[in-house]
Order: C-alpha cells, then sequence, then structure tokens
C-alpha cells in the first residue's frame, strides 16, 4: 500500500524528556506491586489471571466476578479513577441467539428445487432476536466479492436494487484472488475481505439475505471452523432495534454447494470468480431464488468492560486508551480430563501489560496532558462485543480520542529483536512506536501471514472501524540469541497445541523480558501521545482514513 507520511508524528516529550510534560501528581501509590516494568510482576498477575482458580475467566457468572474483582482492586490500589462515573465498570447488556440444526436451505429454479442440509452443505443464523426469521423465494444476485469501497474506486453492488433480494459473496477481496500488489492491498486481507463487513454492506445495500461462498485459502481456514463456530449460542449487544437493521439471514454455503448453485443457473463458477476480480464488475442476477426458515432459542445475560483513568492535566476531554481483553472461554469440553480453558496467553498476559503500563502510569510524578484509560473489555471471545459497547459509549468521545493500543495475545518468549505490528502501514502510530523502540536497536517487523486479517480480530478493530487510530502489536519474530526459526516454532507450537485449549496454561519456561521491553515500548507510545498537542492520523487509502475525517470539526 502507498502510505505517503503527510506529518513526521514526534511527540514534544521525547525531545525534552517524558518526565517534563503534565502536572505533578500527589497521590500515593498504594499498590504492593513495583511502579516500573517489571517480569516478576507481569508473572505474578499472569499466574493469578490463568490459575484454576478464575475458571478460565467466562464473561458472566462467579468466575466472570472474581476476575472483574481482582481488576477493579488493582486499579484502585494504582490510585487510579474510576472510568464510568463512579465506577469502575460498565455493563455491557448481552443477548444469545441459538438456531435450530434443521434448518433447510432450498434454491429453486425453473427446471428443479435442491435442498442444502445445515451443517455439512451450509450454515444460516439471524442476528435479529426474533424467534422465528425466513426468506422465501429471494431472489439470488451474484455479487462479486459484496464490496463497496470508493477509495479504491470499486462497488461490487453498483446499478442493482438489492430489496428484497440475497447476495451470494466471495469471501476474501480481490487483492488476495488476483496477488496483485496494486489491487487493494494484494496479498494482505482488507476491511472488505472481513465476513463481517459483507453482511453489514449487504444489509446497507437493502438486501434480504446474505450467503458468503466458503473457500479455504481466501478464508484462511476449513469448512470445520465455520460449522463450529456458528453451532449453537451466538452472543451479540442487546441493541434498541433488536438488530432489524441486519438482514434477515446471514449464512456461508460450501464451495462445491456454490458450484451447483451457479450450474443450475447456466453460469460458470471458476469464469465469474475471475470476472468479479476485475474493476467494473456489475452484479449477475441469477435466475434463481433461496428459501430458508430458522428457528431461535434466545436468552439475554450481562457482562461487564472494567477501566480506569488517569485524568489528563489540561486537556481531560481528549483521550488515549490501552485496551486488553479480560474474559476467555471458562469451562469446556474436557481434554485429558482437564475442562478449564485458562487463556494464559490469550489474555492473563495481555492484561498484565496492561496493568504494569497503568502501575507506571500511575506511579508518575506528573500527569500526562490527556485522559488515558485503561479498559479491560468484556466477551471478547463472543464477537469483541465489550469493545463494541464501549464504541456506542464512549467516555470520551472517540472524535477526541487520540488513539488507541491493543494487547491480546501475549507469548513470553524472551527478548527480540523486533515488534510486530499486525497491520503494519495502516497509521502513525507506529512512527512514534518506531522512534521509541530505536533507540534499543530494535524494529517493526510486519506479521507474517496478512491474508488472515487478524487486525480484524481483535478489540481495537470495533473502535478503528469508527475512526480511532489503533496500534495492534504481537510477539518479535527474531530473538536475540535464538533467532527466527525458535519464534516460529513457538508460536507455531501455541497456535497448534494450547490456542483455545485447556493447555493454554503458564509454561514453565517462559521468559517476560521481551514483555517487558514491549510494555515499556508501548507505554511510551501512549504517553509521548498523551502529552502532544497532535493528533495522529490514518495512512491514506486506509479505509477508515475517510471515516476519521467526518469528526475533524471535534478536534483542535
Amino acid at each position: 500500500m502507498g502510505d505517503p507520511r503527510d506529518f513526521k508524528f514526534i511527540g514534544l516529550c521525547l525531545a525534552i524528556g517524558l518526565a517534563a510534560c503534565g502536572q505533578q501528581k500527589t497521590d500515593e501509590d498504594k499498590s504492593a506491586f513495583s511502579p516500573a516494568i517489571t517480569a516478576e510482576d507481569l508473572a505474578a498477575h499472569s499466574a493469578v489471571l490463568a490459575s484454576d482458580d478464575f475458571g478460565g475467566r467466562p464473561p458472566s457468572g462467579p468466575m466472570a466476578d472474581k476476575t472483574i474483582t481482582y481488576l477493579v482492586n488493582a486499579l484502585e490500589n494504582m490510585g487510579l479513577e474510576p472510568a464510568f462515573g463512579d465506577s469502575f465498570t460498565q455493563k455491557v447488556p448481552l443477548v444469545s441467539i441459538e438456531a435450530a440444526p434443521d434448518a433447510v436451505l432450498r434454491v429453486a429454479g425453473d427446471a428443479q428445487t435442491r435442498s442444502y442440509a445445515y451443517g455439512s452443505d451450509m450454515m444460516v443464523w439471524t442476528t435479529r432476536v426474533a424467534e422465528h426469521m425466513a426468506i422465501k423465494d429471494s431472489e439470488l444476485v451474484f455479487v462479486g466479492y459484496g464490496i463497496n469501497a470508493p477509495e479504491y474506486g470499486w462497488n461490487d453492488y453498483e446499478g442493482i436494487d438489492m430489496t428484497g433480494k440475497t447476495a451470494i459473496i466471495l469471501v476474501n477481496d480481490p487483492g488476495f484472488a488476483t496477488q496483485n500488489p496494486d489491487l487493494f492491498d494484494g496479498n494482505s486481507m482488507t476491511y472488505y475481505g472481513r465476513w463481517t463487513y459483507k453482511y453489514e454492506e449487504a444489509a446497507r445495500q437493502g438486501a434480504e439475505g446474505a450467503i458468503i461462498i466458503h473457500q479455504t485459502a481466501p478464508a484462511a481456514y476449513p469448512w470445520s471452523v465455520v460449522e463450529n463456530s456458528w453451532t449453537g449460542p451466538q452472543f451479540d449487544l442487546v441493541r434498541p432495534d433488536g438488530n432489524a437493521g441486519r438482514v434477515a439471514i446471514e449464512g456461508w454455503v460450501q464451495e462445491r454447494v456454490a458450484q451447483q448453485i451457479f450450474a443450475d443457473a447456466g453460469l460458470d463458477f471458476d469464469d465469474l470468480t475471475k470476472a468479479a476480480q476485475t474493476p467494473g464488475f456489475k452484479p449477475m442476477t441469477m435466475g434463481l431464488t433461496a428459501s430458508v426458515a430458522v428457528k431461535n432459542s434466545i436468552e439475554t445475560s450481562q457482562t461487564v468492560n472494567v477501566g480506569g483513568v488517569l485524568k489528563g492535566a489540561s486537556h481531560p476531554d481528549e483521550a488515549v486508551i490501552y485496551t486488553a481483553h479480560w474474559d476467555h472461554l471458562g469451562e469446556g469440553p474436557a481434554v485429558d480430563g482437564d475442562k478449564i480453558y485458562n487463556g494464559a496467553a490469550d489474555n492473563a498476559t495481555g492484561i498484565a501489560t496492561v496493568l504494569e503500563v497503568a502501575q507506571k502510569m500511575a506511579a508518575a510524578q506528573k500527569s500526562p496532558r490527556r485522559t488515558v484509560l485503561f479498559l479491560f473489555v468484556g466477551a471478547e471471545e463472543q464477537g469483541l462485543l465489550g469493545a463494541y459497547h464501549y464504541a456506542d459509549n464512549p467516555i470520551t468521545p472517540l472524535g477526541k480520542t487520540a488513539a488507541l493500543i491493543n494487547t491480546d495475545v501475549v507469548l513470553p518468549l524472551g527478548e527480540m529483536k523486533d515488534i510486530t505490528v499486525i497491520g503494519l502501514g495502516s497509521s502513525q502510530l507506529e512512527e512514534i512506536l518506531a522512534d521509541n523502540i530505536a533507540v534499543d536497536g530494535r524494529s517493526l517487523t510486519p506479521y507474517p501471514n496478512p491474508e488472515q486479517g487478524f487486525y480484524f480480530r481483535s478489540d481495537h478493530f470495533a473502535l478503528a472501524k469508527r475512526g480511532v487510530p489503533a496500534l495492534y502489536l504481537d510477539t518479535g519474530t527474531e530473538h536475540i540469541t535464538k533467532g527466527r526459526a525458535f519464534v516460529a516454532k513457538a508460536k507455531a507450537d501455541y497456535v497448534a497445541h494450547r490456542y483455545h485449549k485447556p493447555s493454554d496454561e503458564i509454561m514453565p519456561d517462559w521468559d517476560y523480558s521481551g514483555v517487558v521491553l514491549d510494555a515499556r515500548a508501548i507505554h511510551d507510545v501512549g504517553w509521548t501521545v498523551a502529552n502532544s498537542d497532535r493528533w495522529p492520523h490514518w495512512y491514506e487509502g486506509n479505509p477508515f482514513r475517510a471515516i476519521r475525517a467526518e469528526s475533524a470539526d471535534m478536534r483542535p
């Protein structure tokens, strides 16, 4: 991506010394933890939060309450103020919708009607809060990648009224499909490649249904992930309209099913897929209709976000946010007799990192110019729901939120020569980070598998898509003595054997020295922005730059 830097964002505090900025603090540090960022404190927080005593930190229930109490006590002991009025917690109302597995998708044409089974052929559901939802004889329209991106001069819906129709959509985006670096972002998945965007855009276009064609390579996961992920209760926020603004039916179909549907329509699936990868593609009515009905079981529940603030000395109405999700999966199917999904790397170590940054800032002799919010969001594992709720109900308007720094899945593998930036090339926050770590001889490295779209799969994204410049980091790629192969092997082992499994526990060989360096780095980025009068921006070509510009009048 061409990312012209329209100004070099270097905070004044780096030039004259961070301690010289802000207002003197007088509150005594009441915490038992060190005011410095230390490996011992990181390990201590992580060990408690990932212990069996915390039951895998589910989003609600007694073990959730225990986690929330731990976080609130930690923030209080640092001397931080409650983020939400007189409370450290923000209620997040949730609804779960579970579709009965007996749904049948029927696709009809002049010659015949075919039926497709739930699970093996397709997955369908509704996000609308209703016990029954259906589409009947809804006209199918192939809309290519289902993208409307003015900054790329691309509109797959151009010239068609989707009212009452169902969109059939390819997964990912044309850049990945063609590997053309000049088309979208080449191999790197853009926001427009995410399945979440495709359903949202179909709704904006007035469609009645939206069905994505699953293909393993562009999706970055096999059909089994689709089937397992959308089986059982699906959580969402409780919204005033009951999600009436979403399409009635959302879903996926297997690629073989799509090929058969296209053949029944007298269309060549491969030829049309290639056509959809070229500029000027036009949506195509298929001469077929779809019908499907879902029956839902609905329950409501509640989780919370936890937050503490360090009030800004001169501009308390402007904010910098640090985020880490506090929840994990709780208890689940036993593996080797263990049913507690502890979530040590995901995300006890991430929580510990933000707590350590908060501790250091709270103990500083001077308060920053802007307010700093330390936000521990709930229900991330259910779809970033706590983060989305905060985005809808922020304590500081998002237009006056200068930056967000997110920490999620931190592997303590020792000191690295680099820091991995997921979504490298997104915003000017990266320049601040690069300047800070350069003094230690470290550098920024892009995430090695950008086609997987991880930038869009963690909590910062809920605010990024509303325009807030966001930075999302990962453990580096090159150990200072053990090299790249060691790191690659350790990460692969974690994903294969511990990620979202009961075995994601504190490991005896973990080395927190590298986490200390990364925590100091993100501390310095946030402190720099919090003590500056400048506003980091998204780079040219980023899809969130225009959204940010809409709130420009809110910023001096």
